[in-house]
């Protein structure tokens, strides 16, 4: 058995390399699967002209690749902002990154809860119907091309624990609105990773990021260096049957140097491969 598959995330490379640039070099290196980081200018498609956008999709074929999964990141947009027109404006652009989805034949778009600042906060109950809604209208436009969303839990936004990530997913009720379970945001929240994969269960686990992390801040850092095991996740994922992408995601600025995130990642590998995930290609 070749163990649970795995992705390589675009995310460090967002300000070094255009998407096409990443995935070339990220294919260098071995993988087959990526995350796809969605923000502008790695990868923007209200800003790709027609050529921009085939050529992602040239590469892709024509190397034998594919993109698992996309992650537009909380940077600045709100799906549960209390003013419309921010919501609006995030539903916008989601509803341009699933139909990109569709176009590469990605089936994930990972979709994140809006910012809560903790301060003086809209009662959590209206902001959480907003959100629902934001879920129910961007699920129906998935389901048009055949892209699911998933729900990522996020410490500092509006619902950082699996067990509020799954009640506003029952809540929208579609079939193709499910999880993006985050180990380290998990870690931060004091959550169990290998519980939070069981709670979530096989039908609702759309896809899976891991990295590293201390407990006192977050971090998306190389396995090793942190408190992650990845042994008893490896573990919950096998007894729910999961049968998606694990997404390393390693968050290290490419152009900061003293990063590696190239290395972060074969290192990141490497581990997990002990644990039960599918070696880097060589």
């Amino acid at each position: 058995m070749a163990g649970h598959a795995v992705s390589a995330t675009t995310f460090s490379y967002m300000w070094t390399h255009s998407a096409t640039e990443a995935l070339i070099h990220l294919a260098d290196m071995g993988y087959k699967t990526f995350e796809l980081l969605l923000f502008p200018p790695h990868c923007w498609p209200a800003d790709m002209t027609s050529a921009e956008r085939g050529e992602i999709k040239t590469v892709l074929d024509d190397r034998g690749l594919r993109v698992t999964s996309f992650c537009y990141p909380l940077m600045d947009n709100n799906p549960n902002s209390p003013c419309k027109r921010m919501r609006d404006y995030t539903k916008d652009r989601y509803r341009e990154i699933i139909d990109f989805a569709g176009e590469l034949g990605c089936r994930n778009v990972c979709i994140i809860p809006g910012v809560m600042t903790k301060l003086i906060d809209p009662p959590f109950e209206w902001a959480r119907d907003w959100f629902v809604e934001a879920l129910d209208e961007l699920g129906q436009h998935a389901e048009g091309v055949g892209v699911d969303l998933g729900v990522e839990n996020v410490p500092f936004a509006l619902l950082p624990s699996v067990e509020e990530c799954l009640d506003v997913i029952e809540r929208c009720g579609r079939s193709n609105v499910g999880m993006n379970y985050d180990v380290c945001n998990a870690v931060c929240v004091k959550e169990d990773p290998a519980d939070g994969i069981r709670k979530i269960g096989k039908d609702r686990l759309c896809n899976v990021h891991i990295s590293d992390t201390p407990r006192d801040r977050m971090l998306h850092a190389r396995l090793g260096t942190g408190v992650v095991d990845p042994a008893p996740i490896a573990k919950a994922l096998s007894e729910i049957g999961y049968e998606g992408h694990t997404v390393i995601e390693i968050i290290a600025d490419s152009q900061i140097a003293g990063n590696d995130p190239d290395q972060d990642l074969i290192v990141s590998n490497r581990i997990l491969a002990e644990s039960g995930w599918e070696p880097l290609a060589a």
